[in-house]
């Protein structure tokens, strides 16, 4: 096992790449915190997990709250003797395919406030305890969108290459106190859609106008991938484990391309 011991740390916890995260962790031998607004579904993902025989807690924290993301994260580190990995894995529906003269200026900011707040609260929170071993990993999350010129993806857009520069900033910050800083970059993933996350909600307008069903929207993306596919969420979820792990000590300031080759970098 990859992950024997570690403490993980999980925001977005109860929706679908946080979920397949912590169950991946999990499986991997780490004691998994499972963070996120709805306990209902983080009380589910760690039924799942303890089932399989792994370790897990849910608690409700609000990721744009500072106060309670610091509180959860004092009580994780006391409780369990620090926090070796934290993963920002949190998810809001909003506006996607909207030309840029039909934006309104509330629909372009909101992913940019909430990914960009969430993350650097909960990489705050987590970098406290970990400076204090010399050693850490904080996982963060963006999307194809981050290298796309449109149309009618600017929030996500924006959002999305805001959470990459903070990744990489935060990798040199924190380098020099042994912690990594890597981003993981999925496209999108059919099976977050089927499970009616977030997901579901972001892409169900722009399919509407389309004419087609989402899942249609997304097996014609999938066309456009080198792989003639999209990624799946145990690829997502055991990405995550290598990169958590000491297999991935020389790996930080970048972001992992799990788009099945719709970018090419």
């Amino acid at each position: 096992m990859l992950l024997v011991d570690k403490i993980a740390v999980i925001h977005g916890a109860g929706g679908a790449i946080g979920g397949a995260v912590a169950r991946a962790f999990a499986r991997e031998g780490a004691k998994v915190f499972l963070a996120g607004r709805t306990l209902a579904s983080l009380e589910a993902v760690a039924a799942d997990i303890e089932a399989a025989g792994g370790r897990a807690e849910g608690a409700e924290v609000d990721a744009l709250d500072a106060q309670a993301v610091d509180r959860h994260a004092d009580a994780v580190a006391q409780k369990a003797g620090g926090i070796d990995i934290a993963l920002n894995a949190i998810g809001v529906a909003h506006v996607q395919g909207t030309p840029f003269a039909a934006l309104s200026l509330q629909d372009y900011e909101y992913p940019i406030t909430v990914y960009t707040r969430s993350n650097f609260i909960t990489a705050q929170a987590a970098a406290r305890h970990m400076a204090k071993k010399a050693s850490g990993v904080i996982l963060t999350l963006s999307t194809p969108g981050a290298r796309l010129p449109g149309p009618g993806y600017m929030g996500n857009c924006v959002a999305s290459a805001a959470v990459e520069a903070m990744s990489r900033h935060l990798a040199g910050e924190l380098g020099a106190q042994g912690i990594r800083v890597v981003c993981m970059r999925p496209h999108a993933i059919p099976q977050a859609a089927a499970m009616g996350s977030h997901t579901q909600d972001v892409f169900r307008p722009m399919a509407e106008r389309a004419g087609v069903t989402v899942p249609e929207m997304l097996a014609d993306a999938a066309g456009g991938t080198l792989l003639k596919r999209l990624p799946t969420l145990d690829e997502v979820a055991n990405t995550a484990v290598f990169l958590a792990s000491g297999y991935a000590g020389a790996i930080t300031g970048t972001v992992a391309n799990l788009s099945c080759g719709f970018l090419v970098d």
